[in-house]
Formats: structure tokens, C-alpha cells, sequence
């Protein structure tokens, strides 16, 4: 249209629509798929790494444990994690494939480090278990080849301990068993629940007075129980009656906690013997391993009425529970969570990149299992 002085104005029209359009696309593709980034990451040599260039250090994972997000952030700017996602791959197949350069690995309860895994990492110098128990790993055979363990330490000490007394409070005074009597409406019906145990006063006998253990003994002490303990060897700074056997230990005892380790010493430690000597009102309370106390004949005292209860987060064949323990109200079941506690993951996720620090710049593991 002429302006009022006759001037004609055009301009580009349309000329622009596609290369604008097309940009305005290139853009939102390099800001989402991150191109202009990748080019410079490419320009500036990062790919692949040039040689001299530190890579962060391999470390395989072969048991899945609580990693929360800000753990899994500050673990991957340190260490890269191998993991097996494949689980249907056999494990040897996968360690030949993938691990033969791997030098440091982290395990727990569910993935034993033995000498058939051990013979497919030839490189391996460093075993971290997020586990306080090393009935998993072969100690004998890792120090025969040089190789360093960790373990959890007392990272679970407390909490375990915590456990440990909750379950014995459990049975002495049928919390649980309480608990199903209201919810299944039998209070109206039934009335007045049988009486409980008192805590205070009762003789408890722990077995490995170790960090646990220890932990354990703290706690009762406070509630007024009388202290005495069984382990390796005495304790010299240690105020409670020992006892070097265990039957020992139960014929002097209302209680039995097992906190110690598990190896072939003490495989079955809690045996028909102890159970006898422990009597119709001991009660065994178990934050150990399944496998130190007998367990067919844990139940048969159980069922029987040989032995006054139980308080057990442990089992010789998890996650397999025998079944004659479902009806028994004077038999408390946890399935192995007495570790659990977002405290102690918090604490295990520091030791284990403490560790893992350590060991990538040739220092002691802050907790090394030392040689015994």
C-alpha cells in the first residue's frame, strides 16, 4: 500500500519463515540432546581420555545394597561401579567378561567371596563387605594372595544392640503376641491377656561380647539385668563374670544373646546341651547368624516347652523360616533387619568411600580385619 507521500515499502516476507524455524528446532535439540556441549567435550580431547589422564577407579558391586541418591551422587564422582544388571548370566561368565582388571570389590551376607570367585579376579587387591560378619568371604585364601578385607565395623553396633533388646522386651512381656490378641478381637471375648516378665533383675548370659555385644550389655545393665558373657578368651577390662563354657554361661542365665560370629568354631554353638542348661524359662534371643544356634532343635525345644521363648532376626536358611515357629506366642520373628536403620546406612556409606579412598591412595582401610 502507498504511504501518503507515494512511497511503496516491501520487505522480506516469508524469506526467513524456514531458516528462523529451522534454528528455533536446532536449538531446542542442542539444548535438550546437549550437542554444542558434546562438541566441545570432543574439541577439548575428553574422548577418549588422553593418555596421562586420571579415569576414576573400577569398582565392582556384586551385592545390592541401600544406596540412597546423595550416596550414589558422591559415590560416581569418585569410583565407577561395575554391576551385574544381567542376573542371568552366570557370575564366573560375567566376571571373566567384564572384571579381570578389577581391583577392589564390594560384597555383603548374600554374595560370598570364596576362591572360585577369587580365581576369576586376577587383579583383585581389595575385598570391602558391608557386612560386620565374615562368614561370607575366605579369609584364609584373600591373605594368601595378598588381598586387604573390610568390613562394616561397628557401624550397626548400636542399632543391632537396639534390636537385641527390643526383641528380648518382646517375648518377656508378649508385645507382639499382645498385639494379635487385640487386633484379632479377642480381648472382648477372652479378657484379661496373661502376664508378661519383668526385664529387670534377669541373668543374662551374651554370647561374644564383641562391638555388639558390648552395646548390648550397656543397655541391659541400665534396665537392672545382671550381666555375665562367654567369648575367645576373657576380657581384662571387663566387670562381668566370664564364662569359657557356653553350657556354662546357660545353666547361669534367664537369657541367651548371640551376637558373635559365625565360623566353624561356633557353627551350632547353641546346641541340644546349651538349650537343656539354659531350661523351661530361658529364653534365647538371636542377632547373629541363623547358623550358631541348631535350629531343628531350637524348634523342637520351642514346640516341646523345653525353653521358655525366642526372639530371633536371624535363620540358618534365609529367607526359609520354619513354619512350627508362625504359631508360637512366645516367639518374636524379625527377617534380618536388625542393621536396618537409615543411621547406620548413612554411616556405611561414609566408611565404605572412606575405605575405597584409602585403598585407591595406598593407605590402611579404616577398618581392616586384621589378622587373628
Amino acid at each position: 500500500m502507498p504511504s501518503p507521500r507515494g512511497i511503496v515499502v516491501g520487505y522480506a516476507g516469508t524469506v526467513f519463515s524456514v531458516d528462523v524455524a529451522d534454528f528455533a528446532v536446532g536449538l531446542l535439540i542442542d539444548v535438550l540432546r546437549r550437542i554444542s556441549f558434546a562438541h566441545r567435550f570432543i574439541r577439548a580431547g575428553l574422548w577418549p581420555l588422553p593418555l596421562g589422564s586420571k579415569q576414576l577407579p573400577l569398582v565392582l558391586t556384586l551385592f545390592r545394597f541401600p544406596f540412597i541418591p546423595s550416596f550414589e551422587e558422591q559415590f560416581s564422582e569418585k569410583f565407577r561401579a561395575l554391576k551385574r544388571t544381567d542376573l542371568s548370566e552366570p557370575l564366573n561368565q560375567f566376571l571373566t567378561k567384564h572384571a579381570q582388571s578389577v581391583r577392589a570389590l564390594i560384597c555383603g551376607a548374600g554374595a560370598p567371596v570364596n576362591i572360585e570367585t577369587l580365581n576369576h579376579l586376577p587383579s583383585l587387591s581389595c575385598v570391602l563387605t558391608v557386612s560386620a560378619g565374615l562368614d561370607h568371604i575366605d579369609l584364609p585364601e584373600c591373605r594368601r594372595r595378598g588381598i586387604v578385607v573390610g568390613n562394616a565395623s561397628t557401624v550397626y553396633s548400636e542399632d543391632v544392640a537396639d534390636f537385641a533388646v527390643g526383641l528380648l522386651i518382646d517375648v518377656l512381656r508378649r508385645i507382639s503376641s499382645a498385639d494379635r490378641f487385640v487386633r484379632t478381637g479377642l480381648w472382648p471375648l477372652k479378657g484379661e491377656y496373661p502376664l508378661g516378665s519383668k526385664l529387670g533383675g534377669k541373668r543374662v548370659g551374651i554370647v561374644g561380647l564383641g562391638s555388639i555385644g558390648s552395646e548390648v550389655a550397656k543397655r541391659l545393665e541400665a534396665f537392672g539385668c545382671v550381666i555375665s558373657y562367654n567369648s575367645r578368651k576373657k576380657k581384662p577390662s571387663v566387670p562381668f563374670p566370664y564364662y569359657s563354657n557356653v553350657i556354662d554361661l546357660a545353666a547361669n542365665s534367664d537369657v541367651l544373646i548371640i551376637s558373635c560370629e559365625l565360623n566353624n568354631e561356633t557353627f551350632h554353638i547353641i546346641n541340644k546341651d546349651v538349650m537343656s542348661a539354659l531350661g523351661k524359662k530361658g529364653v534365647i534371643i538371636n542377632v547373629g547368624r541363623g547358623a550358631l544356634i541348631d535350629e531343628k532343635e531350637l524348634v523342637r525345644c520351642l514346640v516341646k516347652g523345653e525353653i521358655g521363648g525366642a526372639g530371633l532376626d536371624v535363620f540358618e536358611n534365609e529367607p526359609h523360616v520354619p513354619k512350627e515357629l508362625f504359631e508360637l506366642d512366645n516367639v518374636v520373628l524379625a527377617p534380618h533387619k536388625a542393621v536396618l536403620t537409615p543411621e547406620s546406612f548413612s554411616a556405611l556409606h561414609e566408611l565404605v568411600i572412606a575405605n575405597l579412598e584409602a585403598f585407591f591412595s595406598n593407605k590402611p582401610l579404616v577398618s581392616l580385619v586384621k589378622n587373628d
